[in-house]
């Protein structure tokens, strides 16, 4: 069975937000509409976010290279309000210890035991940030035995430096995932 997973599409991470993808709402029509499309079909959805204590070890204050982001319980942590969240989908937060960074959304979240139980073998993944959650997300699928698809228009890359988020789709197609369009699964 498939899977949906949505990374990280919280308003933090959106334009205006304190860690802001440049044009990262653009991933959230086609993530809306894979979301309504698997949800249709009875196929799992899964949103992972960021949860950060306050003092959150990836901060730059504490020694990380991130500004403040995503911390538990405030407007930057929440999804952002225009996707759509299935009823039948589940939330998943990860980095919620102050010591330990979760790029990837498998990172001390139960996440694959969960999807194992289900008898998921095929994952989907969009969301942001291409080039650091949505490629450790896909790393740890491929090395857990999903099958992966990424789906390049519901995905945007940070690109700290240019081409970050063309290296991240190199590294994932080289590890044995295969890269989609949305119109390829609509």
């Amino acid at each position: 069975m498939k899977a949906l997973i949505v990374v990280d599409v919280q308003n933090d991470f959106c334009p205006g937000g304190a860690l802001a993808v440049a044009k990262g709402e653009i991933v959230i029509e086609p993530i809306n509409k894979l979301s309504q499309l698997f949800e249709s079909e009875g196929m799992a959805v899964i949103f992972t976010r960021d949860w950060h204590p306050a003092n959150h070890s990836s901060f730059k204050k504490y020694g990380g290279i991130w500004p403040v982001h995503c911390v538990a319980g405030t407007h930057g942590a929440e999804l952002h309000a225009d996707l759509y969240f299935p009823g039948v989908a589940i939330l998943v937060s990860k980095a919620t210890l102050p010591e330990k960074e979760a790029y990837s959304g498998f990172q001390q979240t139960g996440l694959a035991s969960w999807l194992h139980d289900m008898d998921v073998d095929h994952i989907v993944v969009t969301g942001l940030a291409t080039d650091y959650c949505v490629k450790n997300t896909v790393f740890d699928a491929i090395t857990l035995g999903f099958k992966v698809d990424v789906v390049i228009d519901a995905v945007m890359p940070v690109n700290l430096n240019r081409d970050d988020g063309e290296k991240a789709f190199a590294e994932m197609v080289e590890r044995g995932a295969r890269i989609l369009n949305s119109s390829d699964l609509i």
